[in-house]
């Protein structure tokens, strides 16, 4: 990927588009410490994150979903979100094997809260159910939830309307966008569905082969020459 300039102002809802292997996932995956850049810096409130691990980077409030889902597929709709609940937990494994008060006490209120995040995402009459036998649509929506639970100021979402039909899909666009903010989000989106991205960004880049050939606000990317040429084929009305 070539040097690419990113800059996100808090409260900001940020598309990222392009072509398949354009580098957008990459982007996400450098973020995250999933990959280690070889150049440059990632800053995030004003720390470098390049070099840490993916935890470490979470733990400093940046939540993801991803392009393929990674639940845990055997796992219940609420195990998986108060598993993400846990770390910010301050229990330690002694409190855990003696099941100490404290440690019970903080185990209900992140159920309470993994509920919380369930009932938003409309997913709470579900929560005893296993994940892999939620719908597809249901499942992304769980993972939206789980990202949440990890308290986020920065929220990645890839693609999270792949898969969904027209109904699921204008349900989350809201969705979206209430969350950003009911919990003061900034997000970055991966979307190729151009409705959603003209629908919901306030500002759109847009990769192509790794390097960054247009940004702007939708009015300005949807009739560019280099994204027609590149990725939308045509001028969108």
């Amino acid at each position: 990927m070539e040097k690419l300039d990113l800059c996100m102002d808090k409260g900001e809802l940020v598309g990222l588009i392009g072509p398949n292997g354009a580098g957008k996932t990459t982007v996400f995956n450098m973020i995250t410490g999933v990959y280690v850049p070889t150049s440059g810096d990632i800053l995030f409130l004003g720390e470098r994150l390049n070099g840490k691990k993916p935890y470490q980077i979470t733990s400093l409030g940046v939540g993801r979903t991803f392009q393929n889902i990674r639940l845990f597929s055997n796992l219940s709709v609420l195990d998986n979100v108060r598993t993400a609940c846990h770390l910010h937990s301050k229990e330690g494994m002694i409190s855990s094997v003696l099941r100490t008060d404290t440690f019970l006490e903080e185990e209900e209120s992140l159920t309470s809260k993994a509920l919380k995040f369930l009932k938003i995402l409309g997913l709470e009459s579900l929560k005893d159910e296993k994940a892999k036998n939620l719908p597809y649509g249901q499942q992304r929506r769980l993972e939206i939830a789980r990202a949440l639970a990890t308290d986020p100021k920065l929220l990645l979402l890839d693609e999270p309307t792949a898969g969904m039909n027209p109904q699921e899909t204008l349900n989350l666009m809201d969705l979206i966008k209430n969350l950003k903010e009911k919990f003061d989000l900034t997000i970055l989106l991966i979307e190729h569905d151009m409705k959603v991205v003209m629908g919901i960004c306030e500002r759109i880049l847009v990769l192509d082969y790794g390097i960054k050939i247009a940004e702007g606000p939708p009015e300005k990317i949807k009739k560019d020459p280099k994204v027609i040429e590149a990725y939308l084929g045509e001028e969108m009305k």
